[in-house]
Formats: C-alpha cells, sequence, structure tokens
C-alpha cells in the first residue's frame, strides 16, 4: 500500500475528524472511505456516459428506441408485483 499526503484546509480536516468521531472510525479511515466513495461515483458516471453515447449511437444507426413512458409504466407495474408485457422497441423514423 503507498502513502499519499493530503493537504486539507484547517476548517475541512476538523468536519473530517469531527465526522468520523460521531461514526466511531478514525480520520484516516473516514477520508479512505470518502476516496473511495468518490472513486466509485466517477467510474459508475463514466460507466453511465459510455452506456448513453453508445445508446445515441444505436438509435441513429436504427432509428429504435424505446417510449420513455411504456417503460415507466412496465418499471411501476413490475414494482407492484404485476404480471406485464416489456416494452418493445419503437421505429422513430418517417
Amino acid at each position: 500500500m503507498s502513502t499519499t499526503s493530503l493537504k486539507l484546509p484547517d476548517d475541512l480536516k476538523a468536519r473530517a475528524a469531527s465526522a468520523a468521531k460521531a461514526r466511531g472510525i478514525s480520520t484516516h479511515a473516514f477520508m479512505l472511505e470518502a476516496v473511495q466513495q468518490a472513486t466509485t461515483a466517477a467510474e459508475l458516471r463514466a460507466e453511465f456516459v459510455k452506456d448513453a453515447l453508445h445508446a445515441r449511437d444505436d438509435f441513429r444507426k436504427t432509428g429504435k428506441a424505446y417510449d420513455g413512458d411504456e417503460v415507466l409504466s412496465y418499471i411501476n407495474t413490475k414494482a407492484r408485483g404485476e404480471k406485464v408485457n416489456r416494452p418493445r422497441l419503437k421505429s422513430w423514423r418517417s
């Protein structure tokens, strides 16, 4: 494991120490968790953007996509535990 020096403004360091104490963990553990969470969030966002760009490119090629209202209705129906058919791709080109 490597060591990294992190310079924090005094007020932020005090806030982090206070939050860590309230959770019953060390300031180091608190900051490590914060970096892990921020890294995971950044990775998830990058994956989301990659998937969105892929979907956009696919739509541009095929002109097909799902109707948002139908997808929302499908999700809500499934969440209620009811049987429902999956939405189908629609052509959005004339």
